[in-house]
């Protein structure tokens, strides 16, 4: 099948048989007569023809569908003198931006006038038109904004959309408190992986602005993009060269306020496996029972740990027909946290450690190259690929302080404690590349195009465990008794390949905008294919008997592995079987889309066949049999409906309908398990099944002026067959995922406000004063699922999810309140200065569901579910340019450092009595960072 769809499409490739769209012109008219207030109904036509449009409330038009080439634009108001501005270039896809005041009793020079050509995508004049004349609920933040509010990745963008969030703990994006599971990610319109296997969603951080031209999020579906999806999806379009040409260089340093601690700044603790990192690539390749004796286990130390990135830009246009954009960077950073770990079980403490503390070393190296071809005024071909090679180099240690007691490990007489020591380097190399397209076959007829291939290499090459008892008061120490991996070294490998493409085909049979009349077709395919392959060695170390042999201390636990300990046969070998999974997912689709506009209203109604197919086959040796396969497919119509009535010129209300699936990933459906440094495991499950949705929008949308929104919106989902991260039963500390539930329900409000409260005054000669912005967005969530109970078809008991009496609980991952606000200043100047204070709050929400220990007596032997508390993030950015060429930043990102908590609610059967408890509490740290740009 895949040879089926790759060679049509190269062959559609080699053929350029893609389109560009025509050009436009754009901009706001303003009244000099009243401060510059925005003027509406003023006619703008192109000279010599009867093409031409008028000014809306806000000031704001726009001339769409303009060949490209010269033109001169007539400005006029019943009144005032009439502007006439001559050699307007307009080219394919990009929108001239022409800014005009206009006055009655003096003429307008045109040093007032101010116009710019960007890419379409790129303004915020055209993206501002866009959402309000989108018939779906659809918000876009372009580059120009992102500059001037000083937002430096993607994920930050985000939150800068209303009902989105990201969490600090888990470094989830979540849209209307629906996190991970729920969203898509996708660069330039085709699915883009992840960069850490355990989610399903790229982390947007790794996407600088510099390589960003807009994000979008799209919180209703739309049957050109997949299914797998109830939240919505996270669009970012690439950036492409604006101008002829775009040279400049960056630094930054900085600081987090964790790691600048005394005892920490001085001593940073990194792994062996640091030696092997060079130039931001980790290059060892040995054979993890080789790596026993021939690298180290005991931990090294890294002085002056700075945080710093540095980036290039460089771009060029050659003869109007072809662009080069390349733009790559280098950062490195340093984190620390220090904190509790406990872990309960049937409500008595299992496991505790008071001092889990973790050093965290990141290098991450990016580049992107976008290449563009404009073959004529009606064909266009776009290359993008974006590399990504990310390492984490990280230490974790519990129980130095002599506190720390592991379950089963030793008896309390013998006045012994725990100590245990995580090192593991992680690099993942993502590669993303695309060709994409579009071609006017005829006036009324579009046909875009793109395919790309994705390749992920996710590795942990040489993992290092120490699990050891001491004596906090003198020099003994013991390693650890139960189970033979409690010294060990692992490696885990997973190689993911994707081919995705999709062909759309789009038909204007209706345009007429003095009746206001409009009908489109689009009918499309996508085709998706993704691969990968696991596997994961485990090689521990064991004593001949126990007190064979003792290392000096807890610090040199790497002395006694050595060559000769092994010959004399002190320490014994154990060695497993890999564990290995391979999982396929396989997605076909088609679609057809509908566009009716009918003076108010406009309708936009599809239906999406999608069929997809996962299949996992393994051999891990923690289930009978090690061997076993799991195959999922699912063939649906998705049918979405989209409707807008325009109140006035400044109201609108909309109304969205749609059906989407969730689909499970490999992780979950292959039951290997994976131990995280606390000793939690997670495993997947054969038996997991995809979750189908039900999504209902309302919004209702008012535009006082230019660039300041009011909205309040309502949604709910239906959510069936929902999937949840639960402690399964019988297993301490084993968490796997399952359909918990029948049904899920989410439901909330959310209102987004964006007000002016100081404007620039450019009534003069020169602007003058400064803008100050307030952008502020909250979100109301209610949210449950059911838990079920499962019987046979002879009503026998199976097994239930109801724990404590509770028969519902709420949803995974979702918050009850979400809050968004930032507010924005910008001067105007000749050396303008800009600063940004943002502020997120998400409120408590479930971690991991609980669950009952023993089945037959839920109400009294269970684990509760495990939550996470709410908690607000302030960050503060601000950017001064000096002359033409040099730009300061200051960035201060996590300034309030609250403390990341999870808790537990816990009734031993001894005392009855129910009490919160700490499970995992930690601060992040401050980072403050400085940075200087240089423009040529």
């Amino acid at each position: 099948m895949r040879l089926l769809f790759t060679v049509p499409l190269a062959f559609f490739m080699t053929l350029q048989l893609l389109a560009q769209d025509k050009g436009s012109i754009g901009g706001k008219l303003t009244d000099k007569e009243f401060n510059n207030e925005p003027l509406p109904f003023a006619n703008v036509i192109i000279k010599g023809t009867t093409t031409g449009t008028t000014s809306d409330f806000d000031g704001l038009y726009e001339i769409s569908n303009l060949e490209a080439g010269t033109y001169t634009v007539l400005f006029s108001y019943l009144g005032y003198e009439t502007i006439e501005i001559p050699d307007v270039v307009v080219e394919g896809g990009k929108v001239t931006t022409i800014d005009v005041p206009m006055s009655a009793s003096e003429g307008v020079s045109l040093d007032e006038v101010v116009v710019t050509t960007v890419a379409r995508k790129d303004s915020e004049v055209a993206l501002l038109l866009d959402q309000k004349k989108a018939v779906e609920i659809k918000e876009s933040i372009g580059a120009q904004q992102l500059a001037k509010i000083g937002v430096s990745d993607a994920a930050t963008a985000t939150t800068k959309i209303s009902g989105v969030s990201s969490s600090e703990a888990s470094g989830d994006v979540f849209v209307r408190g629906l996190g991970d599971r729920y969203l898509s990610t996708t660069l330039n319109g085709l699915p883009v992986p992840s960069d850490d296997v355990e989610r399903k969603n790229i982390d947007l951080g790794l996407f600088p602005t510099r390589v960003i031209e807009n994000v979008s999020v799209s919180k209703t579906y739309g049957v050109q993009t997949t299914a797998d999806q109830a939240s919505g999806v996270v669009n970012i379009t690439s950036r492409e060269l604006q101008g002829s040409s775009d040279i400049s260089i960056g630094v930054r340093a900085g600081v987090n306020s964790n790691v600048a601690k005394s005892g920490v700044f001085d001593s940073y603790k990194i792994s062996p496996n640091s030696d092997d990192i060079i130039g931001g690539f980790y290059t060892q390749d040995n054979p993890v029972r080789n790596q026993l004796t021939q690298q180290g286990w005991n931990t090294s130390e890294e002085s002056a740990p700075i945080d710093y990135q540095y980036n290039i830009t460089v771009a060029k246009k050659f003869k109007e027909k072809f662009s080069a954009l390349l733009t790559a960077s280098q950062s490195r950073s340093y984190d620390y946290a220090e904190g509790l770990f406990r872990q309960f079980r049937s409500n008595f403490i299992d496991d505790t450690i008071t001092d889990a503390t973790t050093y965290t070393k990141q290098l991450n190296t990016s580049g992107l190259l976008d290449l563009t071809y404009y073959i004529n005024s009606d064909n266009k071909i776009k290359s993008s690929t974006f590399f990504v090679n990310k390492v984490s180099d990280q230490v974790f240690e519990g129980g130095r302080n002599g506190e720390a007691t592991i379950f089963e490990e030793t008896d309390p007489a013998e006045g012994l404690f725990q100590f245990i020591r995580d090192q593991n380097v992680k690099q993942t190399r993502l590669l993303v590349t695309q060709l994409l397209g579009t071609h006017r076959l005829k006036e009324n007829n579009f046909l875009e195009w793109a395919g790309g291939f994705n390749k992920v290499d996710a590795d942990e090459p040489n993992r290092i465990r120490n699990e050891v008892n001491f004596d906090p008061d003198g020099s003994f120490v013991q390693l650890g008794r139960t189970g033979g991996f409690q010294q060990r070294k692992s490696n885990q490998q997973i190689d993911d390949q994707e081919f995705n493409g999709y062909l759309r085909d789009i038909i204007n049979v209706i345009n007429e905008e003095d009746n206001q009349k409009s009908f489109d077709i689009e009918l499309g395919l996508n085709y998706r294919n993704k691969e990968r392959d696991f596997s994961s060695k485990f090689v521990g170390v064991e004593e001949r008997s126990t007190n064979t042999i003792n290392p000096s201390s807890i610090d040199d636990l790497g002395s006694i592995f050595t060559y000769e300990n092994f010959l004399s046969g002190d320490l014994q070998i154990n060695e497993l079987q890999p564990d290995t999974y391979l999982g396929e997912l396989e997605s076909k689709a088609a679609y057809a889309n509908f566009n009716i506009g009918l003076k108010k209203w406009h309708f936009n109604t599809g239906m999406r066949f999608q069929k997809d197919i996962i299949d996992v086959s393994y051999d891990v040796g923690n289930i009978p049999g090690r061997i076993g396969e799991s195959t999922k497919e699912y063939a649906n119509l998705y049918p979405s409906a989209n409707i807008k009535y325009d109140i006035s010129e400044k109201n609108a209300i909309r109304l969205a309908m749609s059906r989407t699936i969730t689909l499970p990933e490999f992780k979950e459906i292959a039951p290997f398990e994976y131990v995280s440094q606390t000793g939690q495991v997670t495993r997947g499950n054969p038996d997991l099944e995809a979750s189908l949705d039900l999504n209902y929008d309302l919004k209702w949308e008012y535009f006082p002026s230019n660039g300041q929104l009011i909205s309040v919106a309502a949604f709910y989902k239906d959510i069936s067959d929902p999937i949840n991260k639960v402690q399964d039963r019988g297993s301490a500390g084993v968490f796997s995922y399952f359909n918990s539930g029948d049904k899920a329900e989410v439901y909330g409000l959310e209102i987004e406000t964006k007000i002016d409260l100081i404007t620039i005054d450019d009534s003069g000669e020169t602007p003058r004063g400064y803008d100050l912005n307030l952008n502020f967005n909250a979100t109301r969530l209610w949210h449950s699922q059911d838990l079920k109970e499962i019987r046979d078809e002879n009503g026998t008991f199976i097994r239930t999810f109801r724990y404590n009496g509770r028969t519902k609980a709420d949803l995974q991952g979702a918050s009850d309140y979400i809050v968004n606000a930032s507010l924005n200043l910008s001067t105007a100047s000749e050396n303008p200065f800009s600063a940004s204070l943002t502020a997120n709050y998400a409120s408590d929400k479930i971690f991991a569901l609980g669950a009952p220990e023993i089945q037959s007596q839920s109400d009294r032997f269970y684990n509760e579910s495990i939550v996470e508390k709410g908690f607000a993030v302030l960050d503060l950015v601000m950017t001064k340019e000096f002359g033409e060429h040099w730009t300061l930043r200051f960035m201060g990102k996590n300034l309030l450092n609250p403390e990341i908590k999870r808790t537990q609610l816990v009734r031993p059967s001894t005392t009855g009595i129910e009490t919160e408890e700490i499970v995992r509490s930690y601060t992040g740290g401050s980072s403050l960072t400085l940075g200087l740009n240089y423009s040529f």
